[in-house]
């Protein structure tokens, strides 16, 4: 190095005020940035190439951003709110959180945008691994994941819940295990039983059943889980729209904010109405809470107050969502203790 590329980069890196940066300067600048930036190399390797220390390397670059000789520029795709994603996942201590634009004024009142579906299948596409053994709930915002998965490592594929069929045989659970099982070139277990029977006995006798055991013996092993989230309302909640007026009346006497696979919870994330699980096909909240991974798919202004109550009851470990519900659990009363991360059970607090 010569005398003047010293004296520049001593200049520099002594915090000396200048107008403007000198042609060695420029030039030092621009070759460590360019072995950083692009090139990939540490600070340690690009001081014994110039024959510096490894701070006046960091100095350097730290001046070259200064002076917008370095321009670093953080894209996403268009429909990705980086920003929100960031915020929402360290306010409830989630793994992962993917915020998505929510479909314009107007169109808003849809429960969960299909572009939820779309973005979750990709984001499956990242967690999934080979050996992994993947589980849906029922669901329309993962019946849209399975629809757009076009890229899965294999794995096996299990049913989380029986089956809601309200004309959507066609596209329903067990439609959308066949295809993620299809897409990942996995074994798909299906259960074909409805997720909630007359009575707990009837519901007992089912899960004694050959193929509907079989899948109850995978649910110890599912290591991702895909699930959605309804709010106690009609159309917004699958279990809401299968009971009678006066079993809506007492569930939400009981203060029912919130429903994920067939399991009820009031605004603070507690479970309420367990009597009900008894009647239904679904794996229980203690194995949900042991599998590794569980993305909750919701979104929409209809949802977001029921979004919250399931993101504080511990058992999800990740959400995709949309701006509109986003900007509602930024805004809501703390959370408390990071639910997701750490698995917090508000009912055993």
């Amino acid at each position: 190095m010569n005398s003047s590329e010293e004296n520049a980069v001593s200049a520099m890196s002594a915090g000396r005020p200048a107008l403007r940066m000198g042609p060695a300067e420029l030039v030092q600048a621009a070759a460590m940035a360019r072995r950083f930036y692009l090139e990939g190399k540490s600070k340690i390797q690009i001081a014994e190439e110039f024959g510096v220390s490894r701070f006046k390397v960091a100095r350097v670059l730290e001046t070259a951003l200064e002076r917008d000789l370095v321009r670093i520029e953080i894209r996403v795709p268009a429909e990705l709110d980086a920003e929100r994603s960031d915020a929402l996942r360290a306010r409830y201590g989630l793994r992962h959180a993917v915020v998505v634009e929510s479909p314009a004024e107007g169109e808003d009142e849809s429960p969960d945008p299909e572009n939820l579906g779309e973005v979750a299948a990709d984001l499956l596409g990242e967690l999934v691994a080979e050996g992994d053994v993947l589980g849906l709930a029922w669901g329309r915002s993962t019946i849209h994941m399975a629809a757009a998965l076009d890229r899965l490592p294999p794995c096996t594929v299990v049913q989380l819940t029986g089956v809601y069929d309200a004309g959507t045989a066609e596209r329903g659970s067990v439609e959308a295990v066949r295809r993620a099982a299809q897409v990942s070139g996995g074994e798909a277990h299906p259960i074909y039983a409805p997720m909630l029977l007359p009575d707990p006995a009837t519901a007992a006798a089912l899960r004694e059943q050959t193929g509907i055991a079989r899948a109850f013996e995978y649910f110890d092993k599912v290591t991702v889980a895909a699930v959605s989230i309804g709010s106690w309302e009609p159309g917004i909640s699958t279990v809401h729209d299968m009971l009678s007026d006066e079993e809506r009346a007492h569930y939400a006497s009981l203060g029912v904010a919130a429903e994920m696979s067939a399991h009820l919870f009031d605004a603070s994330g507690r479970r309420v109405g367990r009597d009900l699980g008894e009647r239904c096909i679904t794996v229980e909240a203690d194995r949900l809470r042991r599998i590794p991974e569980v993305v909750a798919i919701a979104g929409g202004r209809r949802k977001a107050a029921a979004i919250g109550a399931v993101l504080r009851s511990g058992l999800v470990t990740s959400v995709v969502t949309d701006t509109v519900a986003a900007d509602h659990l930024l805004t809501e009363s703390q959370p408390g203790p990071r639910p997701a991360l750490e698995r917090f059970d508000p009912d055993k607090a």
